[in-house]
């Protein structure tokens, strides 16, 4: 069975009173919702044709982002992996503008170019989605670099996957942030399995968190399927940085309870070790049950947000499927800038 708590978690539920009022409470409980639903449905585009390409799904996982996110600040700026929709709707990015870059449209974020794992927003700091393992976290820590060249007090988070944890690159970008303090946070959602292969069967140390150890960077490990864990975890980390500390490294423990993508069947797991960790350790359903028991919101209310998620998502799908193809000479636009 594969284990998502740990001893060395660093947050509980008391974390509340700390970082989220009620009101925030509840908008982090509509953006994972938001965030499940919206793979959901891209899941299902995906299977009707309407997806091309790859579609890594986000679900069960929406703990990572959505409260990391919540620790940041207007000037910090976000780069992750490819599975990245998740990312784009936690930085506040059009549904629509998300879900018709899936499908290829005009009206998609990156005008229907990029796709699944390639669209960005420079409105909402958010600089991609890369689909090359690895290749983000260099580019994070050149973020940093920038902040701290600017000195507009701003942090970069860079997200990884526990495959990407093994990439030479990483350790490079590690260096050289450490070496000149950069401001920058580093992320891995462990979320168990690589494209096919238990973290186990691929690392040969699976505590990630001390692979900043020999760069002088500070790491933790968090329950990420605890919205008050990561939070805590994350106003650590933002603060180290922003306080001009230097990097952090964030081994977050979370699962995906689909395939790496679309396309795998995830045949290397059971089906009952998913089932257990749905039941037991579902993100979504622990703050809806923190917020049921603390009378934060009623039955009624969570019907109410269950309608709004639902509609935004449907509006999103209809946008996304209406929205006319890209013209053949935008081909050949954003290819070349005169600087």
């Amino acid at each position: 069975m594969t284990n998502i708590m740990t001893k060395k978690s660093v947050g509980s539920e008391e974390a509340i009173n700390n970082y989220y009022s009620t009101d925030q409470l509840i908008h982090a409980y509509e953006s994972m919702l938001l965030i499940r639903r919206f793979e959901e449905k891209a899941g299902q585009l995906y299977g009707m044709g309407l997806i091309g390409g790859f579609c890594h799904l986000y679900i069960g996982q929406e703990a990572v982002v959505v409260g990391l996110q919540s620790a940041l600040k207007s000037t910090d700026t976000v780069v992750t992996s490819y599975r990245d929709h998740g990312h784009m709707l936690a930085c506040d990015m059009d549904p629509k503008g998300v879900m018709a870059e899936l499908t290829g449209r005009s009206g998609g974020y990156s005008k229907g170019k990029g796709g699944s794992m390639h669209m960005f927003s420079r409105e909402k700091n958010f600089f991609g989605g890369h689909g090359i393992v690895g290749a983000q976290i260099p580019i994070g820590a050149g973020m940093a670099f920038a902040h701290k060249y600017k000195q507009d007090g701003g942090v970069s988070l860079a997200y990884m996957g526990d495959g990407a944890i093994n990439q030479g690159q990483v350790y490079e970008a590690f260096n050289m942030a450490s070496l000149w303090k950069l401001p920058v946070v580093f992320i891995v959602e462990d979320n168990q399995y690589g494209m096919g292969t238990s973290t186990k069967r691929a690392s040969a140390n699976v505590d990630f968190y001390r692979r900043g150890e020999a760069y002088d960077i500070p790491g933790r490990v968090v329950d990420g399927m605890d919205l008050f864990a990561v939070r805590e975890a994350g106003e650590w980390a933002v603060e180290h940085a922003r306080s001009g500390k230097g990097p952090t490294l964030l081994h977050i423990k979370t699962y995906r309870y689909r395939g790496h993508s679309m396309s795998d069947p995830a045949k290397y797991r059971s089906k009952e070790e998913v089932e257990t960790i749905r039941e037991q350790h579902d993100p979504i359903e622990k703050i809806r049950g923190f917020l049921e028991t603390n009378k934060i919101v009623d039955d009624e209310g969570f019907k109410a947000i269950d309608k709004k998620i639902k509609a935004m998502v449907q509006e999103a799908a209809e946008f996304a499927q209406t929205s006319p193809e890209p013209e053949i000479g935008e081909l050949y636009t954003d290819v070349l800038i005169d600087a």
